[in-house]
């Protein structure tokens, strides 16, 4: 810390004054009282509610019989707010003051109160963009910290639910706060996330994400190994499962952990719709997932090396569409392939219903022209416009997905139906040997990894879920 305070009042307004010389947001106010008290009182404009301090500390200040006041005093008795502290820590009161609360200093005491005036500005809990339901909650989170939290004590009214705070970033002081369940989750996944919160030194946290890319398992690995969402229900929800929730203040988005590859096939739908509703979904997403990897692969694969499979009048047809192209059946299908991941980059950038129309019609016209002009043949639309729909189906895979067809589709080109019988066994190594904080990426879909959950490939009825903790160790008694 580069300031002390004294006693001495001037002194401590001249030192917090230089301390933040060229911030035309700070003010400083000066209070006297008729029994002759003599304060300061310091705070950031925007960051504080105007009328808490005039009500709550100027009012009151102004008002005080008593001539000379300790801190203790000043925060237990003066002060009419029911947050107010003695904070003889200068970088923690710091901290307190930079996020909008407001500094009280005394004549004839060096220790500053601290007094929790925050009011500013925040966006409405408005369910998120990305995560939108049909039916269930709709309320989501914002980039205000405690109301997340608040969010969360909301849904969870347990005293076992542990909040667990710490500072992050060595310009920004980020807030992150680890969130759990005591005797839900597992004493030793706590520990793991934790240790690793501790290990992270970085210049700036503006978003979830500067921790997550930090602290997930095989960086390297397309599939996600934190969950993250939007939603306070769902993270309330994973909680209830066993996991932790990483709240960063700034950021609407939270990380969850362990994630493994079954959430990634779960919507919130799931949970709000009648169970064989949920089951349907889930299969199909399961074959979305099959359909968006492999029917480009599959496609190459047979035009170009395994023509014998294929039905003579469906062979015919494909010839027939191909004659006059220029392109080989390979090389029209990977630039169909950048198109359209080029049209749905374009789409999300552009703000509104403008960017869902625009990538609508663009597929649409440049499919249509290019067909028509013999550019391109008109399987080779077809199979990439059913591998990009179907793997719209799965939101959180959709960058994994993305890359896994481009390498399952160049290994069919070149090595034909033996190429994706080996990638698909690469990814399926892959996911076997997948953690996340310690947790096996596979579990629940497979025997040998399967614990006491009902909640698996397919939800089941609510009256039979007993225990839906996935990381449970015992049976329940």
């Amino acid at each position: 810390m580069s300031f002390q305070f004294t006693d001495d009042l001037d002194h401590n307004i001249a030192v917090l004054k230089a301390q933040f010389t060229g911030d035309s947001t700070f003010v400083s106010r000066e209070i006297r009282s008729p029994s002759g008290l003599r304060c300061a009182i310091f705070f950031f404009d925007g960051m504080v509610n105007a009328v808490a301090i005039n009500e709550s500390i100027v009012r009151p200040l102004i008002r005080e019989t008593r001539s000379r006041l300790t801190a203790e005093e000043l925060a237990q008795s003066a002060v009419q707010i029911n947050d107010s502290r003695v904070e003889p820590d200068l970088s923690l009161m710091l901290a307190s003051f930079l996020y909008g609360d407001t500094v009280i200093l005394t004549e004839g005491e060096a220790r500053p109160v601290v007094v929790n005036t925050k009011g500013f500005a925040s966006r409405s809990s408005a369910e998120p963009e990305g995560e939108k339901v049909l039916r269930g909650p709709r309320e989501g989170f914002t980039e205000v910290f405690m109301t997340n939290l608040s969010m969360l004590r909301r849904r969870l009214n347990d005293p076992r639910l542990k909040f667990t705070f710490s500072r992050i970033g060595e310009r920004t002081n980020t807030v992150v706060c680890l969130c759990y369940l005591e005797g839900v989750a597992d004493e030793k996944l706590v520990r793991t996330v934790q240790e690793r919160l501790a290990k992270l030194h970085p210049d700036s946290v503006l978003d979830s994400n500067y921790i997550a890319e930090r602290i997930r398992d095989e960086r390297r690995s397309p599939f996600p190994t934190l969950g993250t969402t939007e939603r306070p229900d769902v993270a309330a929800a994973r909680m209830l499962e066993g996991r932790v929730a990483i709240v960063a203040d700034g950021s609407p988005v939270v990380l969850t952990a362990p994630c493994i590859l079954q959430e990634c096939f779960q919507a919130n739908d799931d949970y709000y719709i009648s169970v064989e509703q949920a089951g349907l979904s889930r299969l199909l997403r399961c074959a979305a997932f099959l359909l968006t990897l492999t029917v480009p692969a599959l496609y190459l694969a047979c035009v170009l090396h395994h023509q014998e499979l294929v039905p003579t009048r469906l062979l015919l047809a494909i010839s027939a569409a191909q004659r006059g192209t220029p392109l080989p059946p390979a090389s029209e299908t990977f630039l169909m392939l950048i198109v359209f991941e080029l049209l749905k980059e374009a789409g999300t950038r552009t703000p509104g219903v403008i960017g869902q129309t625009m990538s609508i019609v663009g597929g649409l016209v440049l499919g249509q022209a290019a067909v028509q002009a013999r550019f391109i043949s008109a399987p080779a639309v077809i199979i990439v416009a059913v591998a990009g729909v179907t793997g719209l189906a799965l939101p959180k895979l959709q960058s994994s997905t993305t890359v896994l067809r481009f390498a399952l589709t160049a290994a069919a080109a070149l090595l034909g139906l033996y190429g994706i019988v080996f990638g698909l066994a690469l990814i399926l190594l892959h996911l076997c040997a997948l953690d996340s904080c310690e947790t096996p990426y596979l579990l629940n879909l497979l025997p040998r990894v399967h614990p006491h959950t009902e909640d698996s490939y397919l939800r089941a009825p609510w009256f039979q879920m007993r225990r839906n903790r996935f990381l449970a160790q015992k049976e329940d008694k």
